[in-house]
This record gives structure tokens, sequence and C-alpha cells, in this order.
């Protein structure tokens, strides 16, 4: 007789007596053995469980079919069920976004809905260790930091939603220790069925190719790969919480708001739709760089704008904090126009960040000029804010056509790194969670986009003569 397989170790710290749990049910394998362990551990947890199921008007019958199977598991039980039905497709083409993105805000926003209205207490979900390591490697690839590094989070609170919400909801994932194998297993061994989701064989989604993929070729090189995964993102979330705790701490002495003016004292700036501060040149040169990246992003995040690594050297580079290797030493009275309405200047003491929001933006955009770029060369484009340097990895029998730098049109298109077909500039900006900005500038050369600040582009002429874009800082101030 074989020995009974233990049913999946649940991660049960935030549980208490009395907790209504709502279990998000997909009907796969995950989410199915959730609900049996937690019918199997209710009695000594004091859970009161419900099921709850989304319908995303995909997949047609199989969708149908997902959804009875949920229910009949959930009669089966006699358990409440909550069934939400949304069409996706429609939603994803009205807000311009990927179906992967807009069916998990919509299922979340149903989540907080059930806490919110009371329903619930907790929503739990089926994420696992599997899920983890992906969306930690996902990440990794998108050149995330390392609080994007912290992956799945164990336990979410639900946000404010006015004073008569419940603003204590949670959203938990007990599971987030335990491999997918393990759960085929126990389910295998209780004789309990699932429903297989035929799209997650599908290798157009990026989270499949490196579920079926990528990971599967890792595992050759450490067969512990996903675990390894998983604990990065364990320690990248407790570095966070830190850095965070250290921020609060320091960033009220390094920011400051406004403009210094004569006699002592700042102004701060009274538009509509303006914000702005700054930070003390000296007072940032003398913290570590890994504090300096801190101060700047949070400074900019203080203005509603998320920086990427490639923003934040530029505006470390500006204030003259570089490593002694850099091609540049900025000097005094730069000005930078960046991405979503971040505009930077340096004084001889301060860097001075501000931003427009896009309502007043959108009556004073970028010119719009073109520039010219040598292919091998480089260009100062003053109206931008940018100077840009192409270089070659594989030398050409001939000389190539120039490139050209030129705002953003109708009909652009541009294919990312992970995207199978070209995607609209406010798609590649949406996917690479960069809010769209009036003026945004592009590369063209031979036909392709091959370059935007800030964004990896995929482009078959730039990887056919080994083009590579280096964005400098700029040696001319720009107009005012």
């Amino acid at each position: 007789m074989k020995p009974a397989i233990p049913a999946p170790a649940l991660q049960t710290a935030q549980f208490h007596p009395g907790m209504r749990v709502a279990v998000a049910c997909s009907g796969g394998a995950d989410s199915v053995a959730l609900l049996r362990t937690l019918l199997d551990r209710r009695n000594e947890l004091g859970l009161v469980l419900s099921v709850a199921h989304m319908h995303h008007g995909i997949r047609g019958v199989e969708a149908d079919g997902d959804a009875a199977f949920v229910e009949a598991l959930a009669n089966q039980f006699n358990l409440p069920f909550h069934l939400r039905r949304v069409d996706v497709p429609a939603t994803a083409e009205t807000a311009r976004q990927g179906l992967e993105e807009t069916a998990r805000s919509l299922r979340y926003a149903w989540f907080w809905e059930l806490l919110t209205d009371g329903q619930a207490d907790a929503v739990a979900t089926a994420h696992t260790l599997d899920d983890q390591a992906e969306t930690v490697l996902h990440r990794l690839l998108r050149g995330a930091w390392t609080e994007g590094l912290g992956g799945i989070f164990p336990t979410l609170q639900a946000p404010p939603r006015g004073s008569a919400a419940n603003t204590n909801g949670v959203i938990l994932r007990p599971f987030l220790a335990i491999s997918r194998s393990e759960i085929e297993e126990f389910l295998g061994a209780i004789g309990q069925p699932w429903r297989e989701d035929s799209t997650n064989r599908d290798t157009t989604y990026t989270r499949n190719r490196l579920r079926h993929e990528l990971l599967p070729a890792l595992a050759d090189y450490n067969p512990a790969i996903r675990s390894q995964l998983a604990q990065i993102a364990t320690l990248a979330r407790d570095d966070e919480a830190y850095w965070d705790a250290e921020l609060a701490r320091l960033l009220p002495s390094l920011l400051l708001p406004g403009k210094a003016v004569r006699g002592g004292g700042r102004a701060t700036n009274t538009l509509p739709g303006v914000d702005s501060l700054a930070i003390e040149i000296e007072r940032l040169r003398a913290l570590h760089p890994a504090l300096r990246r801190r101060v700047i992003r949070a400074a900019a995040g203080r203005l509603g704008v998320s920086l990427d690594f490639a923003d934040t050297e530029r505006l470390l580079a500006l204030c003259g904090l570089v490593e002694p290797d850099r091609k540049t030493s900025p000097s005094p009275n730069r000005k930078l126009q960046m991405e979503q309405g971040l505009r930077a200047e340096r004084t001889p003491r301060e860097l001075r960040l501000s931003r427009v929001t896009p309502e007043e933006d959108s009556h004073s955009t970028l010119p719009d000029v073109e520039y010219v770029l040598p292919v091998p060369g480089q260009v100062e484009a003053a109206a931008f804010g940018l100077r840009l340097e192409a270089t070659l990895q594989i030398q050409p029998d001939a000389s190539l056509p120039q490139a050209t730098l030129r705002l953003s049109r109708a009909g652009d298109r541009v294919i990312l790194p992970h995207s199978r077909s070209p995607l609209k500039i406010r798609e590649a900006l949406q996917r690479s969670r960069k809010p769209s900005a009036t003026g945004s500038p592009v590369l063209e050369w031979q036909g392709e986009i091959v370059w935007m600040p800030g964004i990896a582009v995929d482009s078959r002429v730039a990887k056919k003569f080994g083009l590579a874009i280096a964005s400098l800082p700029p040696e001319s101030t720009d107009p005012a």
C-alpha cells in the first residue's frame, strides 16, 4: 500500500478563527488543491469558507465548463459560490491592454469588491512557488529593480475605499512555498480531478514561454532554480522593507520644496498641474551609491514618476555623480526633458525636479523637430534633452544610412523583446509600465524603430548590424 500523501503545507500565520475566506478557484490544479486543503483544515483554523470564480469570457465552451466544474465543487461541500462574468477581450481593446493584464486587473478589482462589500474578510489565491519563480524571472528579464524582484507578496492589504468601507480585508497566498508538482501529487492521491486550461500551453504568452521553455532550460544548469528564484523574492522584499524605513527617515531632510530664493527660503510653483522639489547635490554626493539611486527614484516618485535604471543614471550623471570611467562630466546649469512630464535642471548647488501633468503638458508639447544620427556616430538633440551615440558590433561592407530621431507619429509600430507582433507606441509604453507622454521621441533606422528612451526595443535590422544606441548626458543647455 502506498503511503498517504500529506496535504500541502499552508502558510497559516494570517488566518484567524472566525475569518471568512473566499477561495479564488479557477478549476485548475493549484486552486482546487488550495480549496481541498483549506477544507481539510477549516475546523482546526476556524475558517468560514466560500468559493469565488471569475468567467473571463475568453475560451467559450471550455470556460463555461470551468465555471460549472467549480460551482459543482462548491455545492459538493455545501459552500457559498460567488460567480462574476466579465468580457476580457472587449475590456482589453477599450483599455488598449493585453489580455493577461486586463484579466488580472478585473479579477483583483472583483476580489477587492468582495472584501469591501463585506462578503469576505480575506480572499485566498493559489499562487505557488512555481508562480513566484516565473514572476521573478519575468521581471528580471524586463529590468526590474529590487522592489519588482520581490515578486508575489504573501499578503496584500486591501486599499482604503472610504470611511464606510471594510478596509481590513486581505488577499492571502498561503501556497507560495509549495511546488506545482507537490500539488498535482496530492490531488492524484485523493482522487480529486481538476480542469486544464488549454491556453496554459500556448507559448504566444510570455509567462507560458518562461514556464515551458526557459525555466526547464535553466533547470539543466541548476535543478533548484525555481526555489532559488523564490528565495530571491523573499530577500528582495525584506531589503525593500528596510530601505523603505530608511527613506522614510532620511527624505524629509533631503527633499526640498520648490526653488531657493535670494535672502533665504524657497519658492514653490503655484501653476496648476505643476509639482517641483530639489535635492542639494553635495548632500547627495555624500550618500552611498545605492542610497543615491533610491533617493533620486523616491524624489521622482513623489512627483508621480517611476524611473527606470537608465533614467536614474541620467539624473545622477546630470549631477556629476558618476563612475570615474564615464565618458562625460556634466557641468552646472543643465536641463533634461524626460518621460512622463518629468523635467530636471542642475544648478551649481541643486538638482531640481518638476513635473507637468499630461493635461498641462498638452498645451506645451515638444517641438516637432528631427535630428539625423550617423551610423556609427553621435547627435546632440537639444530639443529632446538627449545626446545619442550609435555604435556597430558588426562592421558593414559599405556605409550605412543615417538614423532619424523624431517624435512618435500615428501609425508607428515597435517590437518589444517579449512581444510576438508590432505594437503601437502607446501600447509599448503601457507594456513597459510607462505612462504615455506627449511627444515621445523615437529613433528610426532603415524603416524600423530601433530605440526609445527607457524601453528595450527588439529590432531585426539593429540585430543584423549589431547596432547599439547609448543615451549620454547632453553637452548643451536646452533652450529655455
